[in-house]
Order: structure tokens, then C-alpha cells, then sequence
């Protein structure tokens, strides 16, 4: 059995392999030994080596899945063939598009695992309208369809990604996979990119499913997050839709949004879906509708699909069809509602980390803040250093310094002669005066010297003393710093992304209230069959192919299968109907029958309560040869109990032939009980008794 590693791990593992009897540490006459000593010696070189071998590839390839594939770093939102994607376009960034098969063969560099993905996650990038500024046909996200050939299609970074993704000075830089190049170890991206873009991956062992969110709300939580102020965030899908977020959790493990498609009523026998369920496209709904349709739980004339560049199925019903009941039924019974869970798992300090939505933005919120600090830091020394070599040229020319090396011969003394003069002006500085600072005036050309004006350094000085003071002042005021940044930002691209999910609270759909009852209910009694493909038997009622039925046999014994085509109810069925496992209780029945072949005649007043399917029930004591005479129904609210006659066989003894059972004098009970006695005599037959 072959075990594939990572491309990078190959070469240590086989180095580690053992090559020699010795390193087995196998004994010089291992050849002479019995057939018996082979397998242990065989089962000992299993349980030392290969085993320890195995575990140990398996957890480098699981880290390795973990950590540089499947799950995207917490910091700047980015699996690595995504950063190694973003940063070959920066790379290739001259303002103009390039081929999407240049792209891909320069991330090759950075990247060892072919084109086609990263092709493929390019696209899914490009497709999410944020990074990326595309070109040609990069596939439809309404209808599935794929893009175009790289070939074909064109790509360069964005405005925003340009903006707030790249800063050299503040990227740690690693040795790409073959050492030829460098890479980002992490993009310094100042914004929350995951929770805007989502994601999803599988690793070993754990699965990471990042729901997107609106761009401006995430702004806003990440100031009200730098305000210690509290906020809450919610997804937000490109294919718009309404979600019902009340379950999501703040995107914890466990937590779910229900998602809708947005229908709409055109006219009387017409709907029109205008928006999709997050991760569906209209080829795939169009096939669950469909689907729904031929198993008889919607009723429709035919779909069309009309998806260009905005969502449009046409549904047009059958004849009698009620508009809303076929809207509810569309969200029962097929994909035009949906439910999606979420799991944020990240990779943070080199671990893959469970977080909540909150958490992860307050991540990226100090990250942000952190990363301007570095900016900040990084500016205030170059301004730092600009003003000090500024200040040392308008020394060293207003001075005429450059005057008094022209005597001295030697180069060593060039740079005392100069270090000499430039001493008493030291204090002016804010540091001391290096070596490199003197060769950078002796680099001074001298038509720079001529043309020198003292006015205009003096503002150049001035300016950069403003500077310096700006971002001192920046650093000291750093979280209002940064929540101008984050204002700046959706100032400028906050109108391109408006929110397209509505979110509204779902009322559960009562699939069973939903569904059309165009199938009927038959039995034979006497066999004991019912089904809705029995047509030639007894027609009991209408029914859907969701419908429960519930019957009763002479014998006693009652039972609730879920509706088929035909299905056993045990012989003699003297009761069935449809069933309400939603509310068991909204019908009362009434039994008169007999325990046992000569025992005493009851009469049973119960409700039937919760049932298991195909499991039967004895509504009698249990005793063998009992029998029902008499069964009825009402509904709890409305209907009324019973009142029957018992008429009993005339008997020598006998002199009151008939016996009146009221019910609704007799106390309502559970399925279980066994109900009044009314006679020990033998039973004719019962019948209604009209009530004056």
C-alpha cells in the first residue's frame, strides 16, 4: 500500500527509510533462521518501523493539509495558493490586465501544485468581486457555469486590494518551496477579508465554513471593536436572497442560518424566483423543483430559466393551484429554503483555532491597528532620517564645508576634515553624525550646490517638521487613527457594496398543511391492504404521499404506517384514516368491544396520543379472542361524543334487552386504559343511539 506524501516531505522520508540489515537491526544469520522466526522477525520490522513510519507521514500530511491547503490563516483571511496568488499579480502589477495563464505560471514559482488549482481558486477569488478586477468570461455564479480558458480571460489586482493588502516593509518574507524566490509568510491585509469573502475547506480532521458578510457592517463593528463597544454581525450572500439568522450563533460551531430564495407572485398561475439560497445555482434549484413536482408534492405547469446577469425562473402552476400554498410549498419541499452551519476554524499561531465572528474580527481590528503602528513607525524614521540629511546638506553648503576639502589629498582626510567642521552644529541635529551621513554630502554634485536655495530648504525642512509631528501625533492617537482609516475606506468603496441579503425571521413551514393531497386513500378490510394505488378497492379519502394512516382491526389492535403504494394493516380493518402525528389528540374515539372470547363488554372512551410507526397498539386488556363491535370518532373541538345502543341476545333471565352508553358521561382517558364495564351478557349488536 503506497503512501503519498507532500511534495517537500518526500525526500526526508526516504532519506529516513532504513537501507540495511544493520540499521533493522537484524542479526548477521537472520537467513538461517525457521519459517517461525521469519514471521516474528517480519511482524517485529511492522510493529517497529513501518507503523512508526506511517503514523509520522500521516501526521506531516495532516499538518500539512491543516496548515498550507485547506484552512486560511485568522490575520489576512488567505489560504496559501490565495496569497501566492495575490502576490504574483503584485508582481506582475504595471496598472494594466495580464492573461490569466501568465498569472497562473507565475504563482507556479510559489506554488508546487499544478495550474488547474490555482486556476480554480483564482477564479473563486475573482468571482467574489473584491480582490480582483477581471476581464472576459469568468463563469456565472447564478447559473453554475464555468469560466473561460486562462487563455482567454484577463485579471490585475484591485483599487482596494492595492490599497490595503501590500506593504513590503511590513511583510516577513519566507524562501519560497524551491528557494528561488521569496513570499509573503502572511499578506498585511487591514481588513477583516475572511469574514467579507468566507470561505470553505476540508482538512484532516476538521472542516472550516466561513459564512461572507456585508463589507460596510464589518466596518462598522471593527470601530465599534477598537471603541470596546459592543456589535453584531451577520452573513450577508452575493446571490442575495432573505436569511433568518436567529440560530447563526455569532458563526460559532453549532450555529446555522436558514436561507430563501426571494419569490415573487407576477400574476394568479405565474412566480418568478428573482434571487438564490446561498450555494445554489438555478440549474441545481430548477432539478429540486422539478424533483418536488413528480413526487407529487407540488403541483406546476412547467419552469423556465431566464438567468442572464439577474436571477430570473419563471413557474408557472397548474390550473386551481393557490399561489402562497405553492410559495410555502416551495420552501417545505424543495432546495428555495435551505439551511447552512457554520464553523469558523483558522489557522492563528500555527494552530487551527474554533472562533466566533466576533472574535475573528477583533483579530483583524488590532491587526489593522498593529499594522498602521508598524507604517507609522516606519514613516517617522524615514521623515526622521529625510530631515536630518536635510539639515546636514544645508549645513554643509550654507557653511561652505565643501570648500575645505579641496587642500586635503587623501580620502581619509577628506572625511575627517568634513566630520571636523560639522561638529559644532551637532546640537542643531537630532542624532549624532555617521560616517555614511558624510560620504552621503560628498555625493553631492556641485551643479546641486550652485543652484542651492536656502529659502526653499528651509520649507523643505519646515514641511518635514510637519510631517514628523502629523505622525507623532498618530501614534500617540493611534485607535482614532485607525478608525479614520476605516472611515476613509468605506467612504471610498463602501457604496459598491450594499447589502443583498434581507434578513427576516422564518415562520416553520407545516409540510404536511403544505403539500398537495392529490392522491387518494384506498382499502380492502377484509385482507387487510390499504394504499393509494388500490383503485379498484374501497375509496377512504384524499390524501398527499406525506400523509400518515392510521387503522383499527376488529381485533383490537391499532397501528400507524407512513402512506405507500400498498401496505398490511392486519385483516378485518374496521376503522382508517389519516392520522395527525403534528396533533394526535384532535380526535376522540369511542369503543365498545369485548375482552376475550367470553369475557365482559366494555366501552372505551380515549384519545390515541403519540404513536411509533408500524408499531402496533392493543386497544383492548390483551386477552386472546377479543373483539370490537362498535368504533367511533369525533374532532375534539367541534364534534360531540357518541351515544349508543347495545342490544343483547334475549336470554331466559334477561329482562332488559337494550343498554344506553353515553359518552360524553364517561371520563376521556389514554390509549392504554381499559375503559367501563357495561354487561357480562352476550351482544347482539350496537348502533347509534340519536339523542333528544
Amino acid at each position: 500500500m503506497s503512501k503519498k506524501i507532500p511534495s517537500d516531505k518526500q525526500e526526508q522520508g526516504l532519506s529516513e527509510w532504513p537501507k540495511s540489515q544493520a540499521e533493522l537491526n537484524l542479526s548477521n544469520d537472520a537467513n538461517n533462521v525457521s519459517i517461525d522466526d521469519n514471521e516474528n522477525l517480519i511482524d517485529n520490522i511492522k510493529d517497529n518501523h513501518l507503523d512508526a513510519y506511517y503514523s509520522k507521514w500521516f501526521l506531516e500530511y495532516a499538518s500539512y493539509v491543516i496548515l498550507e491547503r485547506a484552512v486560511p490563516h485568522a490575520l489576512d483571511g488567505l489560504k496559501p495558493v490565495q496569497r501566492r496568488i495575490l502576490h504574483s499579480l503584485k508582481e506582475l502589477d504595471d496598472g494594466r490586465y495580464n492573461k490569466v495563464a501568465n498569472v497562473i505560471g507565475n504563482t507556479m514559482k510559489y506554488h508546487p501544485h499544478g495550474d488547474a488549482s490555482i486556476g480554480d481558486a483564482m477564479v473563486q477569488v475573482g468571482q467574489k468581486e473584491i480582490l480582483l478586477d477581471t476581464q472576459g468570461n469568468w463563469g456565472n455564479t447564478f447559473t453554475g457555469d464555468s469560466a473561460a480558458a486562462p487563455r482567454y480571460i484577463e485579471v490585475r489586482l484591485s483599487k482596494f486590494a492595492l490599497e490595503v493588502a501590500f506593504n513590503p516593509k511590513t511583510t516577513n518574507w519566507l524562501a519560497s518551496y524551491d528557494g528561488r524566490s521569496k513570499e509573503p509568510e502572511i499578506l498585511p491585509i487591514k481588513f477583516p477579508l475572511l469574514l467579507a469573502q468566507g470561505a470553505e475547506g476540508i482538512a484532516v480532521g476538521l472542516s472550516c465554513k466561513i459564512l461572507p458578510h456585508n463589507f460596510n457592517e464589518l466596518i462598522d463593528a471593527s470601530i465599534a471593536a477598537l471603541r470596546k463597544q459592543n456589535f453584531e454581525l451577520y452573513p450577508d450572500f452575493l446571490t442575495g436572497g432573505t436569511a433568518d439568522v436567529s440560530e447563526y450563533n455569532n458563526g460559532k460551531r453549532g450555529g446555522k442560518v436558514k436561507i430563501r430564495a426571494k419569490i415573487e407572485k407576477r400574476k394568479n398561475n405565474l412566480l418568478a424566483i428573482t434571487e438564490l439560497p446561498y450555494g445554489k445555482t438555478t440549474s441545481s434549484l430548477i432539478d429540486s423543483i422539478l424533483s418536488a413536482n413528480d413526487k407529487g408534492k407540488i403541483k406546476i405547469s412547467r419552469v423556465e430559466d431566464n438567468t442572464s446577469d439577474h436571477v430570473e425562473i419563471l413557474i408557472y402552476l397548474s390550473s386551481g393551484s393557490e399561489a402562497e400554498k405553492i410559495i410555502q410549498a416551495l420552501y417545505a419541499f424543495t432546495d428555495c429554503e435551505l439551511s447552512i452551519s457554520s464553523n469558523i476554524c483558522v489557522i492563528l499561531e500555527d494552530k487551527p483555532k474554533f472562533l466566533s465572528a466576533t472574535e475573528l474580527l477583533k483579530i483583524s481590528a488590532n491587526r489593522t491597528k498593529e499594522l498602521l503602528k508598524e507604517e507609522f513607525d516606519i514613516q517617522l524614521l524615514e521623515l526622521q532620517e529625510k530631515w536630518h540629511l536635510s539639515s546636514l546638506e544645508k549645513i554643509f553648503i550654507e557653511e561652505k564645508i565643501y570648500r575645505k576639502i579641496e587642500i586635503v589629498t587623501t580620502w581619509e582626510g577628506v572625511i575627517e576634515t568634513v566630520e571636523k567642521n560639522l561638529k559644532p552644529f551637532v546640537k542643531k541635529l537630532d542624532r549624532a553624525i555617521t560616517r555614511d551621513d558624510i560620504l552621503k554630502l560628498l555625493e553631492i554634485k556641485i551643479k546641486r550646490i550652485s543652484k542651492f536655495d536656502s529659502l526653499k530648504a528651509d520649507e523643505l525642512l519646515k514641511d518635514l517638521e510637519d510631517k514628523i509631528a502629523l505622525t507623532e501625533s498618530n501614534l500617540k492617537q493611534l485607535t482614532r487613527c485607525t478608525i479614520r482609516w476605516y472611515r476613509e475606506l468605506k467612504t471610498q468603496y463602501g457604496k459598491h457594496f450594499e447589502r443583498k441579503t434581507q434578513l427576516e425571521s422564518f415562520q416553520k413551514v407545516n409540510a404536511e398543511e403544505v403539500v398537495i393531497s392529490n392522491e387518494t386513500l384506498y382499502v380492502n378490510r377484509d385482507e387487510g391492504f390499504a394504499g393509494y394505488s388500490m383503485k379498484k378497492d374501497e375509496t377512504v379519502c384524499k390524501c398527499s404521499k406525506l400523509s400518515d394512516v392510521l387503522s383499527i382491526n376488529q381485533e383490537g389492535i391499532l397501528m400507524v404506517k407512513k402512506i405507500s403504494e400498498k401496505a398490511y394493516f392486519g385483516k378485518k380493518i374496521l376503522h382508517i384514516d389519516i392520522f395527525n402525528r403534528k396533533n394526535p389528540n384532535e380526535k376522540n374515539y369511542c369503543v365498545i368491544y369485548r375482552s376475550g372470547k367470553t369475557g365482559p363488554v366494555l366501552a372505551k372512551h380515549f384519545t390515541i396520543g403519540g404513536v411509533t410507526r408500524d408499531k402496533e397498539y392493543d386497544l383492548t386488556k390483551g386477552v386472546k379472542g377479543s373483539k370490537i363491535f362498535y368504533i367511533a370518532e369525533y374532532d375534539f373541538k367541534e364534534g360531540t361524543p357518541p351515544s349508543l345502543k347495545v342490544n343483547l341476545k334475549p336470554s331466559p333471565r334477561l329482562r332488559k334487552l337494550e343498554i344506553i352508553v353515553d359518552f360524553s358521561e364517561q371520563t376521556l382517558r389514554g390509549r392504554s386504559s381499559g375503559g367501563n364495564i357495561i354487561t357480562k351478557n352476550s351482544i347482539r349488536n350496537v348502533v347509534r343511539n340519536p339523542k333528544t
